[in-house]
């Protein structure tokens, strides 16, 4: 069975005691919600406390990005190193706005996908298309590109460890959802990708999550198609009861 993953990408909001104070409060909330994989993507600037905040709790801690080097002269850039020395274990890679602002190709991805499963860090590996895309009959083909490019390289065994968020980039922060079905179908087609990249049994194990405006009113409709393991959630992961909601909606 795999495992349905509810994940919070804050981007770039909450200071350090912003976010320690809503994990707190949403570590009551989800008290006994150990069906479901819990997971936030905080600021880096507060990765550390984030970590603390949540001990004795089943969520987990994510990063929303890092480089693949070991260390350098990177000027702002994080190791992977630097985020399991503090308890991170989960890190967002490829987001449609590192690919759109930052300019981020499939093969420094592919780079970061590597370096975190090799540090034992989980990556959520973002795919997407732009409504251009979707208009003109590009959805899988643009998603088995970027399925292909992030992926390159791996094992079966590394494969299965990975986690696939699926965003629609017309989506995002626009208040339009693709509907139940439509999201279903996308996301069937993703696990066929999957499997002919790494045989249907490695398929069936990956997590595919839906990042497509996830809300407490639509996310028990969207989790309960066979295909979607869950969520990436932007907005509604900010406020604990908002996301709680969402949580709950993933338990099976």
């Amino acid at each position: 069975m795999r495992k349905t993953i509810v994940a919070g990408n804050w981007k770039m909001n909450k200071t350090n005691s912003e976010s320690v104070e809503m994990l707190t409060e949403l570590k009551e909330l989800v008290k006994g919600m150990n069906n479901v994989g819990i997971v936030l993507g905080v600021p880096f600037t507060a990765l550390s406390d984030a970590v603390k905040a949540v001990e004795g709790s089943s969520i987990e801690i994510a990063a929303q990005n890092m480089n693949p080097n070991e260390s350098g002269a990177f000027t702002g850039e994080i190791a992977p190193s630097m985020l399991t020395s503090i308890g991170v274990k989960y890190v967002i890679l490829g987001h449609s706005e590192r690919r759109e602002y930052y300019k981020e190709c499939d093969e420094f991805i592919n780079e970061k996908v590597k370096a975190a499963l090799k540090n034992g860090l989980t990556p959520i590996l973002c795919i997407g298309e732009k409504l251009e895309d979707r208009e003109s009959g590009k959805t899988d083909e643009v998603n088995e590109k970027q399925l292909r490019g992030g992926m390159a390289g791996l094992t079966a065994e590394e494969a299965a460890k990975v986690v696939v968020a699926y965003e629609p980039v017309w989506a995002i922060g626009t208040g339009k959802t693709a509907t139940p079905e439509m999201a279903q179908e996308t996301h069937k087609a993703i696990r066929n990708f999957l499997a002919d990249m790494f045989g249907a049994e490695v398929a069936e194990e990956i997590t595919i999550q839906y990042g497509g405006s996830m809300k407490p009113a639509n996310a028990a409709e969207l989790m309960g198609q066979t295909d979607i393991d869950g969520g990436l959630v932007g907005g509604a992961s900010l406020e604990a009861s908002s996301f709680s909601k969402i949580v709950e909606a993933g338990v099976k």
